[in-house]
């Protein structure tokens, strides 16, 4: 495979930025604004797992492991320029972005190596996961949202599928236990689910969609498809030999990466 390249993104976001960033389904934007809340918590929580085994891993992985928890602290980074705006549009997203602050610190402090280099492992099958069911409704999302904002989600999606082996093979190296990964998972996805609901019910009410009956069928057509996703990328990532490279990469994802120019920002989808 060849190297992780670290990409830094041109991607410049206004002052202000409206939270309903999707005209035509609003409660995605809301949905996927509540996952960008966890990310300057959840990505640098990874990148620390990694770097803190280095030196129990052979040069080849090392440097690997390296350049993931540069491309994770780059996510987090642009992740953290969106919320900055987002809270200011929607001040009650500063209690969610809080409590989802104090959750990931309170499991870093508690867990030891293996837990965290479990966690992280775990977490990138998740986020994988998303990858991939995202993939499927790429242009149905994307199309129509705000440029900035798809280019941001996109970017940071294609490049999970890009290191998707990386924070597992650094598992295997060094605390190897399968059952600690699925249970590391069940609780990243516990996390996911509980922050991105409360963070979408703040902006719902926030925009008065909170008793739209189809805001809430959608979010529910699109959590159950999710769940037939992440539930078993995650239970078969749990068993015995497999290894993530054995999981079909979104080849649509793959091919964004590869057209996609980081000195610009240029989404390759962009049809404007």
């Amino acid at each position: 495979a060849p190297p992780l390249q670290v990409r830094t993104p041109r991607i410049s976001f206004p002052d202000r930025i409206d939270t309903s960033w999707h005209p035509l389904f609003p409660e995605f934007a809301a949905a996927a604004n509540s996952v960008s809340l966890l990310m300057p918590h959840v990505e640098p929580y990874v990148a620390r797992a990694t770097l803190a085994v280095r030196d129990q891993l052979d040069e080849e992985l090392r440097h690997t492991a390296t350049a993931f928890a540069a491309q994770e602290l780059q996510h987090q980074a642009l992740h953290r320029s969106l919320n900055q705006r987002m809270i200011a549009a929607t001040p009650a997203l500063a209690r969610v972005e809080r409590a989802a602050a104090a959750s990931y610190g309170l499991l870093e402090r508690r867990g030891d190596q293996r837990w965290s280099l479990a966690f992280a492992a775990a977490s990138e099958t998740v986020a994988f996961a998303l990858a991939r069911w995202t993939e499927r409704h790429i242009r149905l999302l994307f199309d129509d949202a705000d440029d900035a904002v798809a280019t941001l989600f996109l970017w940071h999606l294609a490049e999970e599928v890009e290191h998707k082996n990386v924070a597992f093979d650094v598992l295997v190296a060094v605390a190897p236990s399968r059952r600690r990964y699925l249970l590391a998972g069940l609780v990243s996805l516990a996390c996911l689910a509980l922050f991105t609901i409360a963070g979408t019910v703040v902006q719902l009410w926030s925009s008065r969609r909170i008793w739209s009956p189809v805001a809430w069928w959608r979010l529910l057509r699109w959590s159950i498809s999710l769940c037939f996703e992440l539930l078993p990328d995650l239970f078969v990532g749990a068993t015995r030999n497999h290894h993530p490279s054995q999981f079909s990469d979104p080849t649509l994802l793959v091919a964004w990466l590869r057209g996609f120019d980081p000195a610009t920002g240029q989404d390759p989808l962009r049809r404007r």
